[in-house]
């Protein structure tokens, strides 16, 4: 069994944009220890008036990593300078691969921004070996019909694979290294054993309701550090729970990071830099062009 290395709980919550309340419930600052993952922002539950400027994040870089947005509530819009855009709503995956860099901007749709409503999802910063980041971007949009969901025993639950693979089930999302990411649906109470690889980082984010991870108490919004060591993960619930499962194996690779931009040496850092200040990076062409 895994052994439970940590509970974060009661994150702040803060702004990015006008767009999104997050809460930051991982970073890669100091040891680096959940590796291959960066950061994790989960954002929402937040109820947003119908408007008429659409909120969000204004076009900005990125270079050396991976951004995942998994919608549960609401509707986004993207755009970025390969020239990639696309809307998704509940259900769907925006997996984008910045690699040697791309400028993008993330926004409410503009149906969401006109009829409000309520906002929840996650961003997660998957890291890439140094082989990997400066390979052309890629933009991989996974809408909620191409996700593949497997049945928990007995009718109870869900578990939708993102990436990787579960039991017998793949995930769609093409991946550098091997990473998984499963959203889990218990639809009622009671034990559910999981595997996850062994050596992997391993995490698990409660996103609604109430659960024990290998006997860890944990309440919404929580997440679940665990060990490398071991495969087995036990949940327990008493009622209906939602949950991303994470893991992944590490790359073992310096990381240095600066805003937007992740890399391996503080020399790659100064170059992304100057790349976005020059325009190497691109820019995001309006609709008219």
């Amino acid at each position: 069994m895994k052994a439970v290395h940590q509970v974060v709980q009661d994150a702040w919550q803060h702004w990015v944009g006008d767009g999104f309340p997050v809460r930051s419930l991982l970073s890669y600052a100091g040891e680096n220890r959940f590796d291959p993952f960066l950061l994790l922002d989960y954002a929402g539950p937040h109820t947003f008036e119908p408007a008429s400027t659409v909120r969000g994040v204004a076009e900005h870089p990125h270079r050396g990593f991976e951004t995942v947005t998994i919608v549960y509530q609401g509707e986004l819009a993207h755009r970025d300078s390969t020239g990639s855009h696309g809307t998704i709503g509940p259900g769907d995956v925006q997996w984008m691969t910045a690699a040697s860099g791309v400028v993008h901007e993330e926004f409410h749709s503009e149906r969401f921004t006109r009829s409000g409503g309520t906002l929840e999802m996650v961003q997660l910063w998957v890291n890439l070996p140094a082989s990997e980041k400066m390979r052309p971007p890629r933009y991989q949009g996974l809408l909620k019909s191409g996700i593949p969901e497997a049945t928990l025993p007995d009718d109870a639950g869900t578990v939708r694979v993102i990436a990787g693979q579960f039991e017998d089930t793949h995930g769609p999302a093409e991946t550098f290294t091997p990473v998984d990411v499963w959203d889990v649906q218990i639809a009622r109470g009671g034990t559910f054993p999981f595997t996850l690889p062994d050596g992997h980082t391993a995490l698990v984010l409660v996103q609604a309701g109430t659960a024990r991870v290998n006997a860890a108490n944990v309440a919404a919004i929580g997440l679940v550090e665990l060990e490398r060591t071991g495969t087995e993960v036990i949940v327990e619930t008493d009622d209906a729970a939602r949950l991303l499962f994470l893991s992944g194996a590490p790359i073992n690779e310096p990381v240095v990071g600066q805003g937007p931009f992740v890399m391996n040496t503080r020399d790659e850092i100064r170059q992304a830099i100057e790349d976005f200040r020059e325009g190497r990076i691109g820019r995001i062409e309006s609709p008219d062009e």
